[in-house]
């Protein structure tokens, strides 16, 4: 999959990644939030955690520290710490829980987020892309099944990032890439989901393909060289009709 080198360096890009996100002097004065803790301290912990995505290069190491933190388990942090409560199909997840699966992605979509032009949404819909699979987690016929995770997912991942974010446009691009994050799948299955022109005329192909080899590399027992050929097929399939 050829992909054109964005060329600004982290730090540039976590420069202006902070631009919309509110001023802790400001941020909870002029609405309430639902976080049920200290407001300041919850708009703290978004920047700090802006910051690990934006500039390691391993944001799983600092992820993982958070789960000792109190307030990371009051919401909207707890839609992502109810992630280890959730688990996956080990046919499919075979290194464990949605949140194991989370960290995996985060830190192969940190290595990669710098081929995209919006690096920042790319890193915000990694670490939310499976927040849908606690409400949607079923046990059927002996298997574990999310259908429908990823619509779930954008739904809240609007509800996450509207409580520190006033950028709409950053937060329906970030909810667009984890809306269609499974689009890959459907498209080279030829499944009745698989909707390329809807999709294209809210993502780019081209992020929905970093996102989407994030995805399915962030996880155990991996075949790359088969990864890398649905990857290169699904962005045939995009740019065939964009």
């Amino acid at each position: 999959m050829k992909q054109k080198k964005w060329k600004k360096t982290q730090k540039d890009n976590y420069k202006e990644s902070s631009v919309s996100v509110k001023d802790l002097s400001n941020s909870t004065s002029d609405r309430e939030t639902s976080y049920g803790g200290d407001k300041e301290q919850a708009q703290k912990l978004f920047c700090e955690l802006e910051h690990e995505l934006m500039t390691s290069e391993k944001p799983s190491l600092y992820l993982n520290t958070l789960l000792s933190r109190p307030e990371f388990y009051q919401y909207p942090f707890s839609m992502l710490t109810s992630l280890e409560k959730t688990e996956q199909s080990p046919k499919y997840h075979p290194e464990g829980n949605v949140w194991i699966h989370t960290l995996m992605v985060v830190d192969v979509a940190a290595s990669e987020k710098e081929k995209s032009e919006r690096p920042r949404e790319i890193m915000w819909a990694a670490l939310l892309h499976d927040i849908g699979k606690p409400e949607t987690t079923r046990f059927r016929k002996g298997r574990i099944t999310s259908y429908d995770h990823d619509r779930v997912g954008a739904e809240l991942a609007d509800k996450f990032l509207s409580e520190f974010i006033t950028d709409r446009e950053f937060i329906r691009y970030v909810c667009s890439l984890i809306r269609w994050h499974m689009m890959i799948l459907y498209v080279n299955k030829d499944l009745p989901f698989g909707d390329l022109q809807t999709m294209l005329n809210e993502v780019r192909s081209e992020d929905l393909a970093i996102l989407g080899w994030s995805d399915r590399t962030g996880r155990s027992g991996i075949d790359k060289k088969a990864e890398k050929e649905a990857i290169e097929l699904f962005y045939k399939k995009a740019k065939s009709i964009e």
